[in-house]
């Protein structure tokens, strides 16, 4: 606060409404059944993410399909600042930081500053300190929906000089640009460690140089598929449950406690899952998750559902040793034999049993094991001081971005 008092020292800022020193365009009412998927590109509500545009999903247009309003009209460039107007992301603010000339879809609308009164970089990190306000300005609940005209009227926004701005502006874009530099060097630590681990997990147990026994899965345990269990099922408290969509978003290689439960009257119809047992995914969207393991080391009896098969490890293998080896390239090569399905894939019990197993001495399983478990808690700490390290960045961003854009409102212009 020293230094702001210090920047605004014999300065007035004057508070006003949005509307006196920004003019807003609304978007093109783009027709869904004519979206490209090449051509010039449209920016959705689903683009604005609250910090960047993201064009991950972006969907085009050509102008020859429309004949009588021209949405050329409806550009924006690099520079401009956008936000969401209705849906999951409203009031959800997007800066398009590309080289590159896009056009706004219907519910997405574009800041336009006075350029001598406003800075646009200014005007967009203030708007990120008013989430909590956009989303109460926009009705809150189920249904939120923000207009232009509540924008430019409620909206409060303080107009210090503009050199004033661009001093904000330089301090705050630092911040975000060292955790912008930050989050890739973490990231590419995290994913060399990841490499590295995937390598020695490979070669641990691919036993190319050493002859070992190999049997069908079915052969060295139970396959039992399980049934029922939907998301409706799931209650505070209850019997533990696993639901097969958990296994490739929460669950890692092992798991002692749930984050689901069901009923006890619910649990008497499901597949039970006991201390040691194996849960797989027989369904995905995609083949990596399809066959993805989890054993349970709870000691209180779970249960599953369908989508998912319990395997229950014979004393020929460790249960661990299993789920270790369904991450392996060896692993997922035999998988991918017996997959069906386009967009959703599934591996079936009956084709599980088929995939052969490496079966090594119970005394070389736990070695194994024992190294891979080194590995895995090191690349699990190396995720999660990434994950809280990006998230103290963003904190030191967010309070000095809060400590610059508060202003005394000594001059505020009804």
């Amino acid at each position: 606060m020293n230094y702001l008092d210090k920047l605004l020292q014999g300065i007035k800022v004057e508070w006003m409404p949005l509307g006196e020193v920004c003019d807003f365009q609304n978007g093109f009412a783009f027709k869904s059944n004519l979206f490209k998927n090449s051509g010039l590109p449209i920016i959705r509500i689903t683009n604005i993410d609250g910090s960047n545009v993201d064009l991950t999903d972006v969907k085009y247009f050509d102008p020859i399909d429309y004949k009588t309003n021209n949405p050329l009209n409806y550009s924006i460039q690099k520079g401009d600042v956008l936000i969401a107007m209705s849906g999951a992301t409203t009031g959800k603010i997007g800066y398009y930081d590309l080289n590159k000339t896009a056009y706004l879809n219907q519910r997405v609308g574009k800041f336009m500053p006075q350029e001598d009164l406003l800075n646009n970089r200014y005007l967009y990190h203030f708007l990120l300190t008013k989430a909590d306000f956009l989303y109460i300005l926009a009705g809150g609940g189920a249904q939120p929906n923000l207009s232009s005209n509540s924008l430019k009227e409620k909206l409060i926004i303080p107009i210090p000089p503009l050199e004033i701005q661009q001093k904000i502006v330089d301090i705050l874009d630092t911040f975000t640009e060292l955790t912008a530099e930050l989050t890739a060097e973490l990231t590419a630590e995290l994913t060399a460690r990841k490499e590295q681990y995937n390598y020695y997990r490979d070669r641990l147990l691919s036993f190319e140089e050493v002859e070992v026994e190999r049997k069908p899965l079915g052969e060295i345990g139970d396959l039992i598929r399980g049934n029922g269990l939907f998301k409706t099922d799931f209650t505070e408290t209850g019997v533990p449950a696993i639901h097969y969509g958990q296994i490739y978003t929460y669950y890692g290689v092992q798991t002692s406690k749930t984050i689901s439960f069901v009923s006890p009257e619910t649990a008497k119809k499901l597949r039970k899952v006991n201390h040691g047992d194996v849960v797989l995914t027989n369904t995905s969207e995609n083949l990596e998750d399809v066959v993805k393991a989890v054993i349970y080391m709870g000691n209180e009896q779970a249960v599953t559902g369908g989508h998912a098969t319990i395997f229950k490890p014979s004393e020929d293998i460790l249960g661990k040793f299993f789920t270790y080896f369904t991450q392996t390239s060896h692993f997922s090569s035999q998988k991918r034999k017996y997959a069906k399905g386009i967009k959703v894939i599934d591996v079936s019990a009956v084709d599980m049993a088929k995939i052969i197993i490496p079966i090594p001495s119970l005394k070389e399983q736990t070695r194994i094991v024992s190294i891979l478990d080194k590995f895995d808690t090191l690349t699990a700490s190396i995720s999660e001081g990434l994950h809280k390290e990006i998230e103290l960045r963003k904190k030191q961003y967010e309070y000095y971005r809060d400590m610059l854009l508060t202003f005394p409102k000594d001059n505020l212009k009804a």
